[in-house]
């Protein structure tokens, strides 16, 4: 009973330390630089579309502006937000503003595959993780 509680009261401990790795959490839309480059004032809501994907924020009453909500949550339990707004006259993009989480993906990607919790593509070779 002792060895347990022993055990126990350590796991808490550790637990409690940050020891324990904990995932970043994001959520909305992560962008890529390359895409939110091509940007240009004169596209279409398709070709922005194309670029960008559907917005996840959709405003019922003002449709000429679409906003690319995204939320990053790190193990410090703060969580920063990014908004990126796009303006439309029309079907054209008229000016965009904000932030957004540049290349987001690509590095939980990679830190992922450093803890081994994402499936690698059999195809693929594979390739020690860089950095560290």
């Amino acid at each position: 009973m002792r060895k347990a509680f022993t055990l126990l009261l350590a796991t808490f401990l550790i637990a409690g330390c940050g020891i324990i790795y904990r995932q970043p959490v994001f959520q909305g839309n992560l962008l890529e630089t390359r895409n939110v480059e091509q940007l240009q004032v004169g596209l279409s809501r398709a070709q922005v579309f194309s670029l960008l994907g559907s917005p996840p924020v959709s405003d019922p009453f003002h449709q000429s502006r679409w906003d690319y909500v995204a939320t990053e949550r790190r193990r410090t339990g703060d969580t920063e937000i990014k908004n990126l707004t796009l303006w439309f006259e029309g079907d054209s993009l008229a000016r965009w503003e904000g932030e957004y989480f540049p290349e987001a993906d690509t590095e939980l990607a990679a830190e992922m595959r450093r803890f081994g919790n994402l499936a690698r593509d059999k195809d693929k070779p594979r390739r020690p993780p860089s950095g560290g």
